[in-house]
């Protein structure tokens, strides 16, 4: 069996940057996962670093909105019916925490964390030798009315009040002069300056692994689910693995592993699909595009487009139902020369979050040597770096970058 200090369970983007900062503490390292690196949500996301994103989505708390969304009314979410029972404890949790009280926490919460993302990808980037993958070029949010452009500068203006974050609005010739290939008629838009994005957030994860490799971390696969506690080692046998200590990085499979241990935590989770079109001559677009109306995302990649659905509401493991790409697929076709579908079946992944949207980073109390680092929500791979780092430091004794209490297990 092969003895390390850490083992890392999950190799997405939050448990690749925290086996790099447990390495540079000078810890043995072992990144372990069922598949490859960065397979999960990891590979499969908007690929926006969100360093703006401080305040979190929360539940409407507009009756209507509930009622539009609860009925599959609006093409940014969708819900699956036969998963209330399943999904109503969450659900409820999560509508105590959109109040404007509660949201205002979270953000509080998530500021440290997301002011120091860009610069925690920045250092992985500048070491893995990947600057070429980074578009630094910030993002839009387009609109169709006065009304709803009204709306989310009204938003911006409070977050930059409260949290400092730096937005633009843009007329319709701004707009056009930014991105004169998109099509239709615009309100104006939302310009978000600062946030950087990437080509592929799969492509990030793996050079981050490689980078992890090339350190001297060992990678090996194995199943999660065979972790036991044996004295004072943590040991995966069917991967002839142990460590003193181990780091759950499951994404949204952490509640079924702590559940193991006697450990429940209320942890949802927010599916989201893509499709990826070809680009007839080259990507257009100079920047990621949010279409505020209809809750999607549309960003360039290197010689394609990928297009990002809002949030559906299921259980974990249920068939995919991408019904909201086929509801706004024509939307993004009406603003953009989309060429044909490249992918067979439109990729699924599943955003793991909690009722506050505050991630969970720390010890699992009553499991000495059993630590957590999940529950991102919309910002995993935005918040993988900031959070590795802070988790590192609390397991080796290094002053954190902020106080760690907000994100214990202990506050559910």
């Amino acid at each position: 069996m092969k003895h390390f200090d850490v083992m890392v369970l999950g190799a997405g983007m939050v448990g690749i940057a925290s086996a790099l900062h447990l390495q540079s503490s000078g810890r043995s390292v072992v990144l372990v996962d069922r598949r490859g690196s960065a397979e999960e949500t990891s590979h499969g996301n908007a690929g926006l670093i969100q360093c703006e994103g401080v305040v979190p989505y929360s539940f409407p708390r507009e009756i209507d909105k509930i009622v539009n969304y609860a009925f599959n009314r609006l093409p940014e979410a969708n819900l699956h019916w036969r998963a209330i029972p399943w999904l109503l404890p969450f659900v409820y949790r999560y509508w105590r925490q959109g109040s404007p009280e509660r949201v205002a926490a979270s953000a509080r919460a998530l500021k440290p964390l997301v002011e120091r993302s860009l610069a925690e990808h920045e250092a992985l980037i500048q070491a893995a030798g990947i600057g070429d993958m980074v578009r630094r070029t910030g993002y839009l949010r387009v609109f169709r009315t006065e009304e709803g452009l009204a709306r989310q500068l009204a938003k911006e203006e409070e977050a930059h009040r409260l949290y400092g974050v730096r937005y633009e609005a843009k007329t319709p010739a701004e707009l056009s002069a930014l991105e004169p290939h998109l099509q239709g008629t615009f309100a104006g838009a939302v310009f978000m300056p600062d946030p950087a994005s990437v080509d592929s957030p799969g492509a990030v994860g793996k050079a981050y692994a490689k980078l992890f490799a090339e350190r001297g971390g060992q990678f090996i696969y194995g199943d999660a689910r065979g972790l036991q506690h044996s004295g004072d080692q943590w040991t995966l046998a069917s991967a002839g693995l142990s460590a003193r200590e181990a780091v759950i990085a499951l994404g949204p499979w952490t509640a079924q592993l702590l559940a193991q241990f006697g450990v429940h935590i209320p942890m949802g989770f927010k599916r989201g699909y893509h499709m990826r079109y070809a680009a007839p001559d080259g990507p257009k677009l100079k920047r990621p595009i949010l279409d505020s109306d209809f809750g999607y995302l549309l960003t360039p990649e290197a010689d394609t487009y990928r297009l990002t659905t809002g949030a559906e509401f299921a259980r974990l493991g249920a068939p995919p139902t991408p019904v909201q790409l086929a509801r706004v697929e024509p939307a993004a076709r009406g603003i953009l020369a989309l060429g044909e579908r490249l992918l067979e079946q439109p990729w699924l992944g599943a955003r793991p979050c909690f009722p506050d949207m505050v991630p969970v980073i720390g010890p699992v109390p009553g499991h000495k040597g059993l630590w957590v680092n999940a529950g991102h929500h919309h910002l995993g791979f935005t918040l993988g770096p900031v959070s590795g780092r802070l988790l590192a430091s609390l397991m080796t004794g290094e002053a954190p970058l902020t106080d760690p209490a907000q994100y214990n297990l202990s506050r559910f």
